[in-house]
């Protein structure tokens, strides 16, 4: 069985962590490389590993989906991913913390996770296939990043 497979029909949600990137008024943005919602645009995330803290698992998969590092500025409300099947059963559930990010530096490519990187504008949005609630998130993740620093992560 994939690890795909062993995702469906779970008797509790997954935990995910994903990174928001910004780089002026730029995000950037992966086309999801896997099924569910294959080539559909996204931030770069995954599930958390036990003992990883949330941050972690962000700056984790940015590296690992990318090749990128940054500098996460805070926390994010929570996306919660929950698909049915046509009995009703919950065939995914997914709950996703995202992170605001500082790009630090670099270029991005795509991994193994990613079809393909882009670093796109808040107006460029609406015209790409992108996963749900995506726009709330980022208007939350700029308004982080421009918000005056404080010290550190929270």
């Amino acid at each position: 069985m994939s690890e795909a497979e062993a995702r469906l029909f779970p008797l509790r949600p997954f935990v995910g962590a994903s990174i928001a990137v910004i780089r002026g008024d730029r995000v950037l943005l992966a086309a999801r490389a896997n099924a569910p919602m294959r080539g559909v645009w996204t931030l770069p995330g995954g599930l958390v590993e036990a003992g990883e803290s949330l941050a972690g698992a962000a700056l984790r998969e940015l590296q690992e989906e990318v090749g990128l590092t940054a500098e996460v500025v805070g926390v994010l409300a929570p996306t919660e991913i929950i698909a049915c099947d046509a009995d009703g059963r919950v065939r995914h559930h997914y709950v996703v913390h995202p992170h605001a990010a500082r790009w630090c530096g670099g270029e991005p490519s795509p991994g193994p996770e990613a079809l393909d990187v882009r670093w796109a504008t808040r107006e460029e949005l609406p015209g790409l296939e992108t996963t749900p609630g995506l726009a709330g998130t980022l208007a939350e993740a700029f308004a982080r990043v421009r918000a005056p620093r404080s010290g550190g992560a929270t």
